[in-house]
Formats: C-alpha cells, structure tokens, sequence
C-alpha cells in the first residue's frame, strides 16, 4: 500500500549501507528524547516532534537524513485527500533519493496512524522503510499492526502548522508521465529545508 516506488540492487545497498557507517557521525541529538524538526515548505512551515521514547531507530534514521540535509530539495510526491501527504523520496528534478540501508520496523511501538502523525512509507517487506515518510491526514488506524500483519511504523506528531499540511492535502494531483506514479501534484510542492531544531 505504500511502496516507495523503488527497486535498489543488492550492489547498491551495499555501497549505501558502507556510506551510511562512514557517515554515522553526525549529531542527532541522541539524547533528546522528543527532538523537534522544522518542514519549510513551499506552502508554509510544518514542525513535528519525534518520539525516541517509542521509535528509537525510525527517529535516528529519519534524523540522520535531516541533519545530512537529504530532504533539502524534495518533493511531496504522493498526495491523497483525507488520507495521506507523503515525501522523502523525490528531487525536484524527479529523481529517486539516494537511500541509507532500511530500518527495522517499529509499528506496533503504541502510537497509532491517527490525524496529524507522522510515519515511515515502506514496500511489502515490513523491514524496507529508509527515507520515504508520510504524514496521516486523517484517522487511519487500518495502518497501524495488527496480530496477523505488520503496520507502518508512526515516529511523532506535527505539533505546528497542521493547517500547512491540510492544505497541501488538497492540491490538484496527476498521473506523473516521467516517474509513471498516480497521485503526484500538479504543481510542484518541495520540502525546501528539514532542520534540527537546537536542543
């Protein structure tokens, strides 16, 4: 339901999981139980607060992404109203984002794919999420896990500019011809900057 729309060979991963150990030096904040991040976008800014307490691993690896300035850049490529606002994944020269290895799974941490959270986008493998996120722009606990299947892990909350979000859940969306993906904006809604907020 949420593929990231990526196919990676096993070479790459490789590389990427060897770039990934060279560069695992960068601060995160790892002491912060509840980081902050703010989302400048083209259409206003967003800040969410990160849960370390429920999803230690999703948070490290959505900050590592942050704070390497990944997400500068990138698109909000998948749109549907009342549902979901999902990045992470795309330039703004439609280009796939290069990726870290996947992360472990933490669905089933307690928070649930309630308005407002934020959670990692990933393929059929419950293990495969590495920098596609999405934002629940309604009630979607059908996301969360269940005894038979694993769910999408949700990491934090936006705790400002939800209204930013809602708006951006409702622009006009296509059939991309040049990614051949359902769902993308018309016009262009780049994530400018994701920064750190100071502790």
């Amino acid at each position: 339901m949420f593929s990231k729309f990526r196919s990676v060979t096993t070479a790459v991963s490789i590389l990427l999981l060897t770039t990934f150990s060279a560069e695992a030096a960068v601060d995160i904040q790892p002491d912060t139980l509840y980081p902050k991040v703010t989302l400048e976008t083209s259409m206003g800014n967003i800040v969410i607060e990160l849960d370390r307490t429920r999803a230690p691993r999703t948070v490290d690896n959505f900050l590592t992404y942050v704070v390497k300035g990944e997400y500068n850049g990138t698109l909000f490529h998948r749109v549907i109203a009342e549902f979901v606002v999902q990045g992470g994944g795309v330039t703004t020269a439609l280009e796939e984002l290069p990726t870290m290895a996947p992360v472990v799974n933490e669905s089933g941490n307690g928070l649930s794919n309630g308005l407002g959270t934020i959670a990692m986008a990933r393929d059929n493998d419950p293990h495969s999420a590495n920098s596609q996120f999405y934002f629940n722009v309604a009630d979607n606990k059908k996301l969360d896990p269940s005894k038979r299947r694993w769910g999408y892990a949700v990491f934090g909350e936006v705790i400002e500019g939800m209204d930013v979000l809602e708006a951006i859940s409702l622009v006009p969306t296509e059939q991309n011809t040049t990614l051949n993906w359902p769902d993308v904006p018309v016009n262009k809604v780049i994530l400018k900057k994701a920064t750190l907020q100071a502790r």
